[in-house]
């Protein structure tokens, strides 16, 4: 008979346990790749729609720009627009010592051509500023648009010339008909369409692959 070798089982178990470490670290580092992807996508579902106040800043001064109702303008209806102007420190820019001028793109537009609107400027209250550049504006379709405000100090105002270019995000109104429907910009807002679902479609693929992983890892486990 031939000698038993003692050593063979605990060797052939020490590689077992051995290959059995290195795939569940393999999971493990699966399972946190998959997690900081996750991470990374669901903040993609609060890019639409944006934010509030939009904020530029130019040399010495900053613009805040505000549009009644809630920031959502709506095609054909009137919508009232404020900028609020400040210079370093907080103090407040108002109409009067500024050579302000408004002009309204649709985006896209190419270099040198005229604004499509060009809405004149009066000295509004309001929130906590008094006498700032204001003006009501009607936009035609659904559709991006730029405001570019232009400003300059008048005689006694000491700041320096800015241009300010807000891009502006209008939905349909109630009240167009259904050619107004068409979209001012439709190939920009197809593609802004479809944002929401790869939004949401993104964070759910992440999780099923989650899923998928810890699941091939118990079975591992088992075996």
């Amino acid at each position: 008979m031939s000698p038993q070798n003692p050593s063979k089982p605990h060797f052939l178990n020490s590689t077992k346990e051995h290959l059995t470490s290195q795939k569940q670290r393999r999971n493990q580092g699966t399972i946190k790749y998959l997690l900081l992807l996750n991470c990374l996508v669901i903040p993609i579902t609060n890019v639409y729609p944006a934010s509030a106040h939009s904020v530029k800043i130019a040399a010495d001064v900053g613009g805040t720009l505000h549009i009644e109702p809630n920031d959502n303008p709506r095609a054909g209806e009137p919508t009232q627009a404020w900028f609020a102007l400040t210079r370093k420190g907080g103090r407040v820019i108002p109409l009067a010592q500024c050579n302000c001028r408004l002009a309204v793109y649709a985006q896209p537009y190419a270099t040198g051509e005229p604004p499509l609107l060009e809405p004149s400027l009066n000295p509004v209250a309001a929130e906590r500023y008094q006498g700032i550049p204001g003006a009501e504006i009607v936009f035609p379709k659904p559709g991006i648009y730029q405001l570019q405000l232009n400003g300059k100090p008048t005689s006694g105002a000491s700041f320096k010339p800015f241009n300010f270019k807000f891009d502006v995000t209008v939905a349909a109104g109630t009240s167009n008909s259904s050619q107004d429907l068409q979209d001012v910009n439709s190939g920009v807002a197809q593609s802004e369409s479809r944002l929401p679902l790869l939004a949401i479609a993104l964070p759910i693929l992440g999780f099923l692959g989650i899923l998928f992983v810890v699941l091939q890892s118990m079975r591992g486990r088992r075996e």
